[in-house]
């Protein structure tokens, strides 16, 4: 595994910070973000963008290449129980409801 990734942030170089400012007096450049591969990253997008904004800048330029990869023509579904609507009462003498909804044949106790 490399231990950097460069940003993939189409437009990372372009932006005006210190961190990013790299050469000799005289012909300076902005330069992309070098991101270190550690083992918070290595599972998020993080691995490839050195920042929300970058990765945005990114989705935003190639959502529709994104999208060719894996259309979807038809929604997607999951089957559930009847919601559970129950009623609450506070000492204040408010009332609030609670919707459960639960998938069927999976037990979310835990959840």
């Amino acid at each position: 595994m490399a231990d950097y990734h460069w940003c993939h942030g189409p437009y990372c170089h372009q932006s005006r910070t210190q961190d990013r400012v790299r050469g000799s007096k005289g012909s300076k450049v902005l330069r992309t973000r070098k991101i270190k591969q550690t083992a918070w990253n290595e599972k998020t997008f993080f691995k490839y963008f050195c920042s929300n904004g970058c990765y945005n800048d990114f989705a935003n330029k190639h959502a529709q290449q994104i999208i060719k990869i894996e259309p979807r023509h038809e929604p997607l579904e999951t089957r559930i129980e009847d919601p559970k609507r129950e009623k609450h009462e506070t000492n204040y003498g408010h009332t609030y409801y609670d919707t459960t909804i639960k998938e069927k044949g999976v037990d979310n106790a835990e959840q």
